[in-house]
């Protein structure tokens, strides 16, 4: 930038730090030392919070506190987080970043397969607990840039809308959560193309795949059954043996 010159923020990005200025977090936590440090980082950084500490009421404090997002420990008294994940996503399409002690892939696998977006193994840095929120919120909210300038995308019969959010096939529309619909829009953004693993989750999540990472095979196993709903539902997004996947434009 020339001495002198001001750079004018353009509106798109100024909305979109506003909006995430502006988020509500509902932190499930029973550790109430952690839960307070997480709550009193994140409310520096602009975000709404409440604390949950048991999990059979996380669901019903979420319904009343509305959040933009949830961050989910998996250990918890009454409920653990995995059966409040299920809960949630019965009606809550929101991003939900299961945060955990527990290095365990399976229960990584079990998180995801239920539903959870993200999981970060505590002990987590501040910054990287912000960023991994942040773009979360982003991808939620359709701000990302990895969804590019187009703002609808349409194949055959299906019609992906980045800024409401929603899939349809048809006159048939689908809650999706965050992680599912990138899986979507990235996938009309290249009907009939054979995509790795790898440029799946880069496109994504922005993380390289290692070979023994099965959190996408997953995701995409649940999003096949929400498809399966619908009339060829099921045969939208095949697999390619060894190498990746394809979305099959329907008809």
């Amino acid at each position: 930038m020339a001495p002198g010159e001001v750079y004018v923020t353009p509106w798109a990005d100024l909305r979109c730090y506003v909006e995430l200025w502006m988020s509500r977090v509902l932190i499930v936590e029973d550790d109430s030392t952690l839960a307070n440090l997480t709550a009193e980082y994140l409310q520096s950084q602009g975000f709404e919070i409440a604390i949950e500490s048991h999990g059979s009421r996380a669901n019903e404090r979420a319904k009343a506190f509305a959040p933009d997002a949830v961050i989910l420990d998996v250990g918890l008294p009454g409920l653990d987080g995995l059966s409040v994940c299920r809960q949630l996503r019965q009606w809550y399409v929101g991003p939900v970043l299961v945060l955990t002690a527990r290095g365990d892939e399976a229960d990584e696998v079990a998180g995801l397969e239920i539903g959870a977006d993200d999981y970060v193994a505590k002990p987590v840095k501040p910054r990287v607990l912000l960023a991994r929120l942040r773009a979360l919120l982003r991808r939620h909210r359709g701000h990302d840039s990895a969804l590019g300038d187009a703002q609808e995308l349409r194949v055959g019969s299906l019609h992906v809308d980045a800024s409401r959010r929603t899939v349809c096939l048809g006159e048939r529309a689908f809650e999706l959560t965050t992680s599912e619909f990138d899986l979507m829009w990235f996938f009309a953004q290249n009907p009939g193309q054979v995509l790795t693993r790898d440029a799946i989750l880069q496109a994504t999540r922005g993380i390289a795949y290692d070979g023994l990472d099965r959190s996408l095979d997953l995701s995409i196993s649940r999003l096949r059954k929400k498809l399966a709903s619908h009339a060829g539902g099921a045969q939208l997004i095949k697999s390619v043996r060894g190498i990746g996947y394809i979305l099959a434009p329907p008809q």
